[in-house]
């Protein structure tokens, strides 16, 4: 299933990029998805967050309480007006589900626009398309988090 969403920051593409690629706004992020644990690591323009979270009441009787999504983010360099590409793959241990995509953060919007272009898979025989179409609203609600973080990081 394609996932196709945008952020919108109120700063140029350096500033978004550099907070992007911050432990403490990574970590940040985390919280504000109402982990349970987390971990975060930044590796010069790589991320990676690792968020235990209540698992969602339909998807419970088949994951358990609590699912552990893995995200890595692989920046690549900047172009002369600032704008990167990023590699996004998105995990849920132990489950047969993906994200892979592509970010793209440039200029635009309100200074700085970040589009995310990805593939969800569920690779579950028969039920995969309706788990995938049930699972797209969290995957979209996990990068709302970033852009209200993100507002709230940038008013600082």
């Amino acid at each position: 299933m394609q996932i196709n969403t945008r952020l919108d920051f109120a700063a140029d593409p350096a500033t978004v990029f550099a907070m992007m690629t911050d432990k403490k706004y990574q970590e940040e992020v985390c919280v504000a998805s109402e982990s349970v644990s987390y971990d975060a690591t930044v590796s010069g323009d790589t991320t990676s967050t690792s968020r235990t979270l209540p698992a969602p009441e339909s998807a419970a009787r088949f994951t358990g309480s609590t699912l552990t999504i893995k995200e890595d983010t692989a920046w690549g360099a900047a172009a002369g007006d600032g704008s990167r590409t990023a590699d996004l793959t998105m995990t849920v241990i132990g489950q047969p589900v993906t994200l892979k995509g592509q970010l793209r953060l440039a200029p635009g919007g309100r200074g700085t626009v970040i589009d995310l272009d990805g593939e969800l898979k569920v690779a579950i025989p028969l039920l995969g398309k309706k788990l995938e179409q049930s699972s797209a609203p969290a995957v979209m609600a996990g990068f709302r988090t970033q852009q209200t973080v993100g507002d709230n990081w940038l008013s600082r």
